[in-house]
Formats: C-alpha cells, sequence, structure tokens
C-alpha cells in the first residue's frame, strides 16, 4: 500500500499547500529532501519539484512524511 498514489487536480492544490507550508517554516527543497531519505521515504528533489508544480502524483507514504517533517496537518496540506 505505501506505494498508493494520490492524484492532484489541475490546480495542483497538495502541491501548492506542500510549496507554501514548506517556505514559510523556511525549510528548502534540498532540507525536506534530506529528512524524508533519512526516514526511508523514496524522494528526490526533482520529485519535489514535480509535486510542489502539481504535475506528478504523491505517493501517501511520501505525503505523511512530509506531513511530519513540515508538523502540520493533512487538513492543511489538502485544502
Amino acid at each position: 500500500m505505501s506505494n498508493q498514489k494520490i492524484k492532484q487536480d489541475a490546480t495542483g492544490c497538495i502541491g501548492k499547500n506542500i510549496r507554501e507550508i514548506r517556505l514559510s517554516r523556511g525549510i528548502g527543497q534540498t532540507e525536506l529532501v534530506r529528512k524524508a531519505q533519512l526516514m526511508g521515504v523514496p524522494l528526490t528533489r526533482e520529485t519535489l519539484v514535480k509535486i510542489e508544480r502539481g504535475i506528478q502524483h504523491i505517493q501517501v507514504v511520501q505525503l505523511r512524511a512530509i506531513r511530519d517533517i513540515l508538523e502540520t496537518t493533512y487538513d492543511e496540506l489538502l485544502k
């Protein structure tokens, strides 16, 4: 189940929310990716860029890790 993906619609709201929250926390893309990889989550900077732009689906395991790293909630990420 860990490779289950969440499809973003054309607005890419999940990715936009991730980017906004990440920036508000002062965390760079490289830092977020590094922390996710230390948690054993398959995430590259290229993948994060695509997720934030809304052009790539996000895996459930990636969303969970990003939520934990950014210390936020699913509600904030999915609004």
